[in-house]
C-alpha cells in the first residue's frame, strides 16, 4: 500500500503500472485550481527517498520546473528562439545556430541540463580549442552561458555551471611563449658572453 505524506513535503507510492517506487511533489496550482506536480521514480524505495529529497531541494532553491526529461539542446532551443526574437541581423542569428548546431549541440545536447557538470563543461571547452581560434571558443562558451542563464529564470536549473568553470582555454593558432630574453637574463648572458665569446644574447642559450 502507498505511504504519503502531506502534498507540501512530497510524498512516495509504488506505481504498479511502472513497476517503480515513485516521489511526488506538489509545486503550485494551475489557474484553474489543477496540481502542479513534479514526479521521479526508482527502482527501490530508498532511491525514491534519495530523489524525493533531490526534488524538494530544488524547490527550495528555487528549481521547481528541474526535470532530467530537459536536456541541454532544449534550453538552447528556447534561448535561440527569444534571441531570435530580438533586433538582430539575420546573418548574425544564422551565424549563431550554426555554433550550436554544429559545436555545441553534438556534444552536449542529449544531456540532461541539471545534469550538467563543471567537468562536462571544461572538457568540451578543451576539445573545441584543439580546432577552433580563441574568439570562436569564447562564443561557444558565452552561447552556453546565456542559455543556462535563461533556463536558469525560468527555474529549470539551480546554477550555471559555465560560470563556475576554469578561464578559457586559448584555441588553435594561440600565439606560443615569447622566448624573448628577460632583462635579468640578458644580463646575465652579457657577462657571460663577454667570459665565453659566445655569439649574440637574441640565440644565446645561457
Amino acid at each position: 500500500m502507498a505511504t504519503r505524506r502531506s502534498r507540501g513535503d512530497g510524498g512516495l507510492y509504488w506505481d504498479e503500472s511502472r513497476q517503480r517506487w515513485t516521489a511526488e511533489v506538489t509545486v503550485g496550482f494551475r489557474p484553474n485550481g489543477k496540481r502542479i506536480v513534479r514526479k521521479a521514480r526508482g527502482k527501490t524505495k530508498t532511491e525514491a527517498k534519495a530523489k524525493l529529497k533531490e526534488l524538494l531541494d530544488d524547490i527550495e532553491k528555487g528549481a521547481v520546473n528541474a526535470s532530467a526529461g530537459y536536456t541541454v539542446e532544449q534550453a538552447l532551443d528556447d534561448w535561440l528562439k527569444r534571441y531570435a526574437q530580438g533586433q538582430r541581423d539575420p546573418n548574425t542569428v544564422k551565424a549563431v545556430r550554426s555554433l550550436v548546431n554544429n559545436h555545441i549541440v553534438p556534444s552536449l545536447g542529449a544531456r540532461p541540463l541539471v545534469k550538467l557538470e563543471v567537468d562536462d563543461v571544461e572538457d568540451w571547452l578543451a576539445e573545441k580549442a584543439e580546432v577552433l581560434v580563441t574568439s570562436t571558443v569564447r562564443n561557444l562558451r558565452s552561447i552556453l552561458r546565456r542559455a543556462i542563464n535563461r533556463a536558469q529564470v525560468g527555474k529549470r536549473v539551480k546554477h550555471n555551471v559555465v560560470l563556475l568553470c576554469d578561464e578559457l582555454p586559448a584555441g588553435k593558432g594561440a600565439g606560443r611563449p615569447s622566448k624573448a630574453l628577460t632583462l635579468s637574463r640578458r644580463k646575465r648572458c652579457s657577462r657571460r658572453r663577454r667570459s665565453l665569446r659566445c655569439g649574440p644574447t637574441s640565440w644565446c642559450r645561457c
